[in-house]
């Protein structure tokens, strides 16, 4: 899953993506509302997190642009603890959800899950499919009740199409949401994971679909 954090706040900035690519997350960073808006139209996010105060654009006119050239990918929205008026414009700007600062990383990143399942039509963080479940609390994945090591990518592979069950999922759809927009994409990359994918899940819970893609159902 790969996140866009928009916050001027360099520490904070920093914190976040520190604690969202400990979970599993690819994490693509802005520092002022234009830019953020910028990366935020152009490329494919699975969430957004996103602070009202930021230089440039503030982040409700950067949510409000969005909204109206279609975007629809969930955001959360930070806010000042004492400004309530803040937390009822982000949500009728078009915002998800919100989380208050000061906060717990743990409060943004379990927010964070929601918004991605609720996204996806999920209401539970765990999702099975056959004998292979995953567990998008704990960013684990185990098969038959037993625990599978999987590397970061191959997680997050796994995990968005079995996010996505049920939907043909391209090479293209999944490089733009496992690598962030500084790394060299190789779509071969791909076939190399679900290969190992399927090696380690001893199982044909992931379908090719020639031609289009990949498919878990």
């Amino acid at each position: 899953m790969r996140i866009l954090v928009v916050e001027d706040d360099k520490d904070l900035n920093r914190q976040l993506e520190e604690s969202l690519l400990n979970a599993g997350y690819v994490v693509d960073k802005a520092f002022d509302g234009e830019e953020g808006h910028f990366l935020g139209d152009t490329e494919p996010y699975d969430a957004v997190i996103l602070d009202i105060g930021l230089p440039h654009m503030d982040g409700i006119s950067v949510l409000e642009k969005w909204r109206s050239e279609g975007r629809d990918m969930p955001v959360l929205m930070l806010t000042a603890r004492d400004r309530w008026s803040d937390k009822v414009a982000g949500i009728d700007a078009g915002a998800d959800d919100y989380v208050a600062k000061p906060f717990h990383t743990e409060e943004v990143l379990a927010r964070l899950r929601a918004l991605i399942r609720r996204a996806a039509g999920h209401a539970s963080s765990e999702i099975e499919i056959g004998p292979v479940r995953l567990d998008t609390r704990q960013s684990r994945v185990t098969m038959d009740g037993t625990a599978v090591k999987l590397t970061s990518h191959e997680y997050r592979l796994l995990a968005y199409l079995m996010t996505h069950k049920g939907e043909i999922v391209s090479r293209t759809e999944l490089i733009e949401h496992l690598y962030d927009q500084d790394f060299d994409r190789d779509s071969n990359t791909i076939e190399v994971f679900v290969g190992r994918l399927r090696k380690k899940l001893h199982s044909d819970v992931i379908e090719t679909v020639r031609g289009l893609g990949y498919r878990v159902a």
